[in-house]
């Protein structure tokens, strides 16, 4: 990174008018040629990124938040691969959205076309350099990305196997680069460059998207915070429901679109919880429960208050008994963050009033919460899913990181 943050941010700006002019065919060969030097330098990768895993470890780092640093084997390929299904998805820059003939002749056409350069700042997650790489350079955007910084080597080694692509595919350099920003004073001067960033996006807890809402000059798309819920219907499949709850709070515990309170109708309670519970201490899941929940299962620790705005990002799960589908949707409008929310029920009428009134980015009738994912939506990868409601909501793929051009075609027109 070079010392003066407002040059860097300049040069970047610059080389995002090249980017956003670039033909389809120059930006996927880039990505495909990236791909493969991932995969050819998988082990040098993986070397600088264990030197960030024994610094955390030896920092006291929990378990969820190590996994989440870890850049194995199969997560390299996995990168690689969502390079290269970027690569074969439509360029959404220069799509004609829609267009019209005035009565006074002007052809008028709404496109397409790049935001420009994208700030991304993130914690401690390497595989976001790439994902942002991916999606950035294809839909035409420039990159400014300030990692975590105990993710340090394995992004300092990933940007520099994007930078010798780059220049390997005849582009500028600066189209992508690494801020360090290890002072306060300097995230907040990236955040005050207007001149040179056309949107920040922050990645990661609700302290991070905090800081940079509250203080961020240059617009922003909120991302990251998950507070999901998964309520159980008296209707409920029970196996069904074991198994949803199970995947959505321990396939990945660290991650956004983890379950992380659990609701449950009372009708079913006294016979489902002690079962449900069970099945989740086997796998180590700390519960803690509303006052119903103790007088079902003693054992287990007294919710506060706290807990139910809480995202742990572990395995902990709140779990509260509630009056039926009213009670479950007020407490998820009140406590949620609008990401992603599930119900587990046979009764269609339940169902639809679940999808219909419940505020989230992504409301899911019978399914994990952790399908909410670029990947799995079908969009290659994301760079965030935004629990905002203005320009992009969900998984971000190509088309959330493009604005629109109006491109007006006259005969000597002039307004009386």
């Amino acid at each position: 990174m070079e010392k003066n943050l407002k040059d860097v941010a300049r040069k970047t700006k610059e080389a995002s008018y090249f980017l956003a002019n670039i033909s389809s065919f120059h930006k996927d060969q880039f990505l495909l040629q990236l791909a493969d030097n991932l995969e050819r330098d998988e082990e040098e990768i993986k070397e600088e990124n264990r030197k960030d895993l024994e610094r955390a470890k030896d920092m006291g780092m929990k378990p969820s938040l190590l996994d989440r640093l870890e850049l194995s084997s199969s997560r390299i390929k996995a990168m690689a691969s969502g390079l290269r299904e970027v690569a074969n998805f439509p360029d959404p820059v220069g799509e004609v959205i829609e267009g019209s003939k005035r009565p006074n002749g002007l052809l008028i056409t709404k496109m397409r076309v790049p935001l420009g350069v994208l700030a991304i700042i993130y914690e401690a997650r390497p595989n976001v350099t790439i994902d942002s790489v991916g999606l950035g350079i294809k839909s035409g955007n420039a990159l400014l990305l300030r990692g975590s910084s105990s993710a340090i080597h394995s992004n300092q080694v990933l940007v520099g196997k994007t930078k010798d692509t780059l220049s390997q595919c005849g582009f500028p350099p600066d189209v992508v680069n690494l801020l360090e920003c290890k002072s306060h004073e300097e995230v907040q001067e990236l955040l005050t460059l207007r001149d040179y960033i056309d949107v920040i996006i922050p990645r990661g807890g609700a302290d991070l998207i905090k800081l940079v809402v509250e203080n961020s000059q240059v617009p922003v798309i909120e991302t990251g915070v998950g507070n999901c819920h998964v309520y159980v219907d008296g209707s409920a499949d029970w196996e069904m429901a074991e198994k949803i709850v199970i995947n959505a709070k321990t396939q990945r515990p660290s991650v956004c679109n983890a379950c992380e309170t659990l609701l449950v109708d009372n009708k079913i309670a006294p016979q489902f919880l002690p079962r449900m519970i069970h099945a989740l201490e086997e796998r180590e899941v700390e519960i803690r429960g509303c006052e119903k929940t103790r007088e079902l299962v003693k054992e287990v620790k007294l919710a506060t208050e706290e807990d139910w705005y809480a995202e742990y990002l572990d395995l902990i799960l709140a779990v509260k008994v509630v009056g039926g589908i009213e009670e479950a949707i007020k407490h998820i409008n009140s406590y949620g963050s609008h990401h992603s929310e599930a119900i587990v029920t046979q009764d269609y009428t339940v169902a639809r009033k679940f999808l219909e009134e419940v505020d989230a980015a992504a409301v899911y009738v019978n399914a994990s919460t952790r399908f909410t994912d670029g990947g799995e939506f079908g969009m290659g990868a994301e760079i965030g899913i935004s629990n905002q409601k203005l320009h992009a909501r969900g998984p971000m793929g190509l088309r959330e990181l493009t604005t629109v051009k109006y491109m007006v075609w006259g005969t000597g027109q002039i307004r009386e």
